[in-house]
């Protein structure tokens, strides 16, 4: 269910800055996105399992404050990580 190293270091590779940027908002965004993806294979079989379901919803305010900040600030890189991510906004 969680990230292993490789898996982030990755994400961090391809949306940061560098190998050691983890906390620019699109890596961050990137990292919560897959998080949020494998929670929700994980309720496709735990259907009872409401408190990682609490845990879902908070990553995913999460991630809507962090790219409602990313709006504000820079509208090119927003577009740019909803794209790259398929989110739909």
């Amino acid at each position: 269910m969680n990230l292993t190293k490789e898996k982030k270091e990755e994400i961090i590779k391809k949306f940061g800055k560098d190998a050691n940027d983890s906390g620019t908002a699109e890596v961050q965004v990137a990292l919560l996105t897959e998080k949020i993806n494998n929670l929700t294979d994980h309720f496709s079989e735990h259907k009872k399992d409401h408190a990682s379901r609490r845990g879902l919803m908070m990553m995913v305010g999460k991630r809507r404050r962090l790219l409602d900040y990313l709006r504000s600030k820079d509208i090119e890189r927003y577009r740019a990580i909803i794209k790259e991510l398929n989110l739909r906004k």
